[in-house]
């Protein structure tokens, strides 16, 4: 149904655009004879047009079509204004304050409902204009969605692919990621921050498919030569990830080449310090190493918790950076959630 407002302070002019009106199709008449009411009827309704007369206490139909088009969502809704034939100027007025089309007193029957069915069906096609704009952002959506669906499927196979040949499980990649989450929480990131680090620091590894096995699966600790070779998993990992378009990838990327980085510069693989080093891998830096050990592997027992609390303490501001670290240990209770959610099977 069409709402149709119309505006004049002459009671009998109302009664007679209301009789034209209802001889439209699917129209419902709304008479205002104070204008100040109808506007502010406009400022909570939308009508699918408005017939308004230029001679009224104010607001006049001039003043009423400035103010009316000045409300949101009100600028494109067809307006009809009602003037006497020696008005010229006054329409001149009208145009530049956002009327549509003009009536000239007295009313002709036919020339009002050609011209209200003018106006209505240019409203019909706005609406459908309207509706089609909001399908075509839900489809982008959709696409959008299904797009991150795929990114974070790559994102987890690319990570299972690593898991197989690694002896850490995949409940640290799950544990690490959301603990690197709640650091990002804490420093005050933003949403789609943390939610990009989730994704993104489970591939932190992922350049450990290229180190031989001797070395990525010995059970002690490696010679001098072997950890130099191990180091490299840091730039495979970067140069497996980093020429992808997908915006997850691309931080995986980050993450992989400087997540062994140390806050005071005598990490790997580039001798980075302090801010340099990016921040997504300085958070992962944390997260990683407090649950490699308090996790159980082949080669080692794992570290009670406050062992492990006491090293990542000791180590602020040398191997981590401060804030990280800070970050990390506030709302504890998070953290003991997460280890105890993904437990290692």
């Amino acid at each position: 149904m069409n709402k149709i407002i119309i505006v004049d302070d002459i009671e009998i002019n109302l009664t007679l655009m209301r009789h034209l009106v209802n001889k439209l199709e699917d129209c419902e008449p709304l008479c205002f004879q104070d204008s100040a009411q109808a506007m502010e009827w406009c400022k909570h309704n939308d009508p699918d047009l408005a017939i308004v007369d230029y001679m009224m206490p104010a607001p006049d139909g001039l003043e009423f079509t400035r103010l009316f088009r000045a409300l949101p969502g009100k600028a494109d809704i067809p307006l009809l204004m009602i003037t006497a034939n020696d008005h010229v100027e006054i329409r001149y007025q009208a145009l530049e304050c956002g009327a549509n089309d003009f009536l000239t007193k007295p009313i002709d029957k036919t020339e009002f409902l050609s011209r209200a069915k003018n106006m209505l069906a240019l409203r019909c096609n706005q609406k459908k204009l309207a509706d089609r704009a909001a399908w075509l952002d839900s489809e982008v959506k959709k696409a959008t969605l299904e797009l991150r669906d795929r990114e974070r499927e790559i994102v987890f196979r690319l990570s299972k692919a690593a898991e197989y040949r690694d002896p850490e499980t995949g409940a640290h990649i799950l544990r690490m990621a959301h603990y690197s989450k709640h650091i990002a929480d804490v420093m005050g990131l933003s949403s789609d921050d943390q939610d990009l680090l989730l994704e993104a620091a489970p591939m932190h590894d992922i350049g450990k498919v290229g180190i031989a096995d001797g070395i990525l699966l010995k059970p002690g600790r490696l010679e001098t030569y072997e950890f130099e070779i191990m180091k490299n998993h840091t730039r495979i990992g970067y140069n497996i990830l980093a020429d992808s378009s997908c915006k997850t990838l691309q931080t995986g990327a980050i993450i992989a080449l400087n997540h062994h980085e140390k806050h005071d510069g005598s990490g790997y693989p580039n001798q980075i310090s302090g801010d340099a080093i990016p921040l997504f891998a300085r958070i992962v830096a944390v997260a990683d190493v407090f649950d490699a050990l308090t996790s159980e592997r082949p080669y080692k027992t794992a570290w009670e918790i406050e062992r492990a609390r006491a090293l990542i303490k000791e180590n602020s501001g040398s191997h981590f950076d401060p804030e990280c670290v800070k970050a990390f240990f506030t709302n504890w209770d998070t953290v003991l959630d997460i280890k105890k959610r993904f437990q290692d099977a």
